[in-house]
């Protein structure tokens, strides 16, 4: 039995997020951002094991506003001396 994921949190609240980037991103299909985000690509999705996001956050939130569960999307767990 594997143990409950925690729900990813962000770091970066919205107003902070880089404009630069979030348009960059939205030019992306959704299938293009969650492949970017797989475990063992450069980008991907990292969250320590409370949730919190360390690296994703734009691709991230770029999916939200599509409507998407980023909740299901793997992750790797990065633990804090990592």
């Amino acid at each position: 039995m594997t143990e409950p994921v925690p729900p990813l949190r962000f770091l970066h609240s919205d107003s902070t997020m880089n404009r630069w980037k979030l348009e960059h991103f939205r030019r992306l299909s959704s299938a293009e951002l969650k492949v970017s985000l797989l475990p063992g690509q450069p980008g991907a999705l990292k969250a320590r094991p409370d949730g919190v996001l360390l690296d994703g956050h734009h691709r991230l939130h770029v999916l939200a506003e599509r409507g998407e569960n980023i909740e299901l999307l793997p992750r790797e767990i990065m633990e804090r001396d990592e």
